[in-house]
């Protein structure tokens, strides 16, 4: 500074000359049809690629006279960062982490008791895990609250079609079921829990519940019908009526899973924006169809049975 003003200069001076020459500086604007580019000005490469081309930079005195910036101006390189980030009015520092066979959950509550046990914070210092480990504890924060919600939801609605709580209990069994076929194809897709796969085995639990309550429709109808017809009269007759209703179900229920598969199918081979997370989507309702699909027509006529065959004899009195 006392060097800047023996000259007269300000060191405003100085830096608009460092900046102009070094950095440029915009003088005006080209128009090209609706198009818009700056006109940068400033010194040639081969004059500022270098300490010694910069010191040799001239700087006009109100004099007229012109001295190199070497005799104002200490220039050296130092390494510093790119930018200065801050949050919360606090500077702050990234590490950029790419993970690897290991989903991000658990890698950051290992990572987190690492740092706990072996660095010590100075006082004033935080740190806090973002990223995508960030999303998922917003996205859990709103599944305890989604997934409690559509079960309560599917419970009432259910109760309201049926008027009975064992009838709810037998359709609700559909759920587990098909998180079997969920799990398994998760597990050999190699696909981590993620928000996207927990949206996906909540419109199983929908769909399920629905197939559900069809299969037992059919199965309640056609009990019915053996009984106007009077022929339930044991636990043997009991059997053919829920043979009966569970054929007829064969093809209802291959139609439902059939389209569900044709329209979800495609999206295990989409590319592009998105396609990772509509593969997660649809992989549990893919699984979960099909042992869903084998599952209920094979368990559900059982239970229907134990539950409708209380108080039956084993064979009708006329046979006896």
């Amino acid at each position: 500074r006392e060097r800047i003003a023996r000259y007269g200069l300000l060191v405003a001076d100085v830096q608009d000359v460092i900046m102009s020459a070094v950095g440029g500086m915009n003088v005006s604007t080209t128009v090209e049809g609706l198009e818009r580019y700056p006109i940068n000005v400033r010194y040639p490469s081969e004059l500022r690629d270098s300490v010694s081309a910069l010191e040799q930079t001239l700087i006009a005195t109100p004099g007229g006279a012109q001295i190199p910036l070497g005799q104002v101006a200490s220039v050296e390189i130092r390494q510093g960062p790119p930018m200065v980030k801050s949050e919360n009015a606090r500077p702050t520092a990234w590490v950029f982490v790419d993970i690897a066979g290991i989903d991000v959950g658990t890698y950051v509550e290992r990572a987190r008791r690492a740092v706990a046990e072996r660095v010590d914070l100075p006082a004033g210092y935080t740190i806090v895990w973002s990223g995508q480990y960030e999303y998922m504890q917003a996205a859990r924060a709103r599944l305890l609250v989604a997934v409690p919600m559509a079960l309560v939801l599917i419970v009432v609605l259910l109760y309201a079609a049926t008027r009975s709580w064992v009838r709810v209990g037998i359709v609700l069994l559909a759920v587990p079921f098909s998180l079997v076929g969920s799990v398994w194809l998760l597990y050999w897709l190699d696909f981590n829990v993620s928000l996207a796969v927990w949206v996906g085995v909540i419109a199983l639990a929908g769909l399920d519940a629905e197939t559900g309550l069809v299969m037992l429709l059919y199965l309640e109808n056609s009990c019915e019908r053996f009984r106007e017809e009077g022929r339930l009269a044991s636990k043997d007759d009991l059997w053919w009526a829920i043979h009966d209703g569970a054929v007829q179900r064969i093809r209802p229920k291959t139609m439902t899973v059939v389209t569900t598969f044709v329209g979800l199918l495609p999206l295990m081979w989409a590319e592009g924006a998105g396609a990772d997370t509509m593969r997660r989507l649809a992989a549990p309702m893919l699984g979960g169809l099909a042992s869903s699909f084998l599952l209920e027509l094979l368990v559900y006529p059982v239970l229907f049975s134990l539950v409708k065959g209380v108080g039956l004899p084993r064979h009708a009195r006329a046979e006896t």
